[in-house]
């Protein structure tokens, strides 16, 4: 790209079959312009995704800006993470296929985390990236995952103590363990209620030798302190808490509660 032309913009828009939210760059400042988060109407389920997305693109002229980088954030619970010394591309379903119902008609994708020698293996939502080339030819796309896994392990940098995370989203949350810069554990799991997810996180604690009187869990995603999973995990887990977000606010006006449900759009 010609210098003159660069707008130092960049849009990062996160997807999922409830709904998107997407937040503008300014790349030369390194800080959240704009932020929006569009939920889709379970009424609206006899029209396809794709028109949903062009109603949304109608409405938020962000959208349809001139940016030098778009990178779609696929946000689903249909992933897995692979050592590098195991990783074999030609076998991307076969990764998934003990954690999720794959077909064989399914499109796998992977993303390279070079830095901690693993791969994220995905299923992404192709009509959605069909749609998204329509709309502006080339654009990179990654799983939320491999956003959230990356940050928390380059924060866990000297931190010798082995810490659980939980990330919440409307359907699902993921576990992830981590221990100064190795991840020791992640798994997705969906719930309903906040003793399905007490359960999914004693039982993983179990596994993993973690004594819930001294380990700390830190929450992250759609969560609050008043919120009943909240209540429930402060109930059997002697450290529980929000996680700080203090170090992502620095470049945005938006607050703590919406840097910690957007922490992987913002850390994008």
């Amino acid at each position: 790209m010609d210098i003159t032309e660069k707008k130092y913009k960049k849009l990062s828009i996160q997807v999922s079959l409830t709904g998107l939210s997407f937040c503008c760059f300014d790349t030369l400042n390194n800080t959240v312009s704009s932020f929006k988060e569009i939920h889709f109407d379970p009424f609206e389920k006899n029209l396809k995704i794709e028109d949903l997305f062009a109603n949304a693109f109608a409405e938020h002229s962000e959208l349809n800006e001139q940016y030098d980088d778009v990178l779609v954030i696929h946000n689903n619970n249909l992933s897995t993470f692979v050592p590098t010394p195991l990783f074999d591309e030609n076998y991307l379903g076969s990764y998934l296929q003990y954690n999720t119902k794959v077909f064989e008609t399914d499109f796998f994708a992977f993303d390279e985390i070079s830095n901690y020698e693993i791969n994220a293996v995905y299923i992404p939502y192709v009509n959605m990236n069909n749609f998204f080339i329509d709309k502006f030819g080339s654009f990179e796309y990654k799983h939320a995952n491999s956003i959230l896994v990356t940050k928390l392990l380059d924060a866990s940098k000297n931190v010798d103590t082995k810490k659980m995370m939980v990330h919440f989203s409307s359907t699902h949350f993921e576990i992830v363990v981590i221990q100064n810069q190795k991840l020791l554990l992640f798994n997705s799991f969906e719930y309903q209620t906040p003793e399905d997810f007490i359960y999914y996180i004693l039982f993983t604690a179990e596994q993993l030798n973690m004594n819930p009187e001294n380990f700390p869990l830190e929450l992250i995603g759609n969560i609050t302190a008043e919120s009943l999973f909240f209540k429930m995990a402060y109930k059997y887990i002697r450290n529980v808490s929000l996680l700080d977000v203090e170090d992502l606010r620095w470049n945005n006006y938006f607050s703590e509660a919406e840097n910690r449900n957007h922490f992987i759009l913002f850390n994008s």
